[in-house]
């Protein structure tokens, strides 16, 4: 069943202005004509942007925020830094070990470009008594 986008629109600013409405009201922290029109409205914008989809092949800058996701998020977030309080000392000098190493190649490669900056070229004298043709002298 597919939505006119005209008609879902009328029912997202309905829903918007019954979920103003309510929180204007509201009775606390769970008040249930506050959660009431919470869903209310989340229902008539994910309405809205099905029937915008299927009409237009356009859809709303918008995401709606899902607990239950969020939640997992978190979770999956927290295992993360858990993964991170389980390594021992030896686990981080073997990483302090690895990042100087590779600090020690880079020092080393800079090192070898300096050496080669600082070669003496053979002056044209020099090249002209090796039978070099030319005198412009080439790395």
């Amino acid at each position: 069943m597919t939505t006119e986008p005209r008609a879902a629109l009328d029912r997202l600013i309905a829903a918007l202005e019954a979920h103003l409405a309510a929180a204007g009201r509201r009775q606390g922290e769970a008040d249930p004509a506050v959660v009431s029109a919470y869903q209310t409205l989340a229902d008539a914008f994910e309405e809205y942007d099905e029937a915008l989809y299927d009409a237009y092949d356009e859809v709303t800058p918008f995401v709606l925020y899902d607990e239950a996701e969020d939640a997992a998020e978190d979770a999956e977030d927290d295992d993360d830094l858990e993964d991170l309080d389980d390594l021992d000392d030896d686990d981080l000098d073997e990483i302090d070990d690895l990042d100087d190493d590779a600090d020690d190649d880079a020092d080393d490669d800079a090192d070898e470009d300096d050496d080669l900056d600082d070669a003496e070229l053979p002056d044209a004298d020099e090249l002209t008594a090796l039978g070099r043709e030319d005198s412009t002298p080439r790395r």
